[in-house]
């Protein structure tokens, strides 16, 4: 049974930083695209940024570009997204989710659509708030 789960949530200050991780049990990640996701009250859900199978390939939502860092430890199972400079409105839900690497074409292309992805953590609570 594929499972995942989000970690390292919390409060933070604006201009903080947090790292979340996305751990994998009952199957190896490394044969996996995974993308992280987040949702605010009363807002659809948005892709924030993904990673291919391989690791060679990343994309970010604007919001997050030059803020946001996504990366994967096979050894580990994990991948991780990094946080600095939060804002606001980063505030959400965070949440991972696995599909496998062989439905791209290319090994470094990973999705930032939430409909591409098969499976799904119980989500990390983000809050950015002085």
């Amino acid at each position: 049974q594929l499972q995942l789960v989000e970690s390292g949530g919390g409060l933070v200050q604006p201009g903080g930083s947090l790292r979340l991780s996305c751990a994998a049990s009952g199957f190896s990640l490394e044969y996996y695209a995974i993308g992280w996701f987040r949702q605010a009250p009363g807002k659809e859900r948005e892709g924030v940024s993904c990673i291919s199978r391989s690791g060679g390939g990343t994309d970010y939502a604007d919001s997050v570009k030059g803020r946001f860092t996504i990366s994967r430890d096979n050894a580990k199972n994990t991948v991780y997204l990094e946080m600095n400079s939060l804002k606001p409105e980063d505030t959400a839900v965070y949440y991972c989710a696995a599909v496998p690497g062989a439905v791209f074409v290319a090994q470094t292309t990973c999705a930032m659509t939430g409909s591409r992805y098969g499976s799904w953590g119980q989500g990390t609570q983000v809050t950015v708030s002085s």
